[in-house]
């Protein structure tokens, strides 16, 4: 699957952005869908999953109740809520596909290129 992340930008600390992922193919269903994010200096780590059907979440606890990540299957697409943003929030954002549900990267077999967002203070 082929995948695409769009909305990021440059907000405000308290700001808030929804990033979108549009998924290429016919079996958008079967996958397990991630975000991930990578700021400056930093290691690629997790920020949230959702399941095939969207009725399992897993979140990062640096964005609980602050950000939420839904699907629409109908339209190949995963989305980020993002609310109440920080300036540690700065990074590259990636979508990632799975067929396993999962918080590690690795077991993420396709990934969009990223969006940046930017928090400044």
């Amino acid at each position: 699957v082929q995948l695409q992340a769009s909305g990021g930008g440059l907000v405000q600390a308290g700001g808030s952005l929804r990033l979108s992922c549009l998924a290429s193919g016919r079996t958008f269903g079967s996958y397990v869908m991630a975000w991930f994010r990578q700021g400056p200096g930093k290691e690629r780590e997790f920020v949230a999953a959702i399941g095939w059907t969207g009725g399992t979440t897993y979140y990062a606890d640096s964005v609980k109740g602050r950000f939420t990540i839904s699907r629409d299957n109908a339209k190949n697409t995963v989305y980020l809520q993002m609310n109440s943003l920080k300036p540690e929030d700065t990074a590259v954002y990636y979508c990632a596909a799975s067929v396993r549900l999962t918080t590690g990267p690795r077991q993420y077999d396709s990934w969009g290129h990223g969006t940046q967002v930017t928090v400044s203070s």
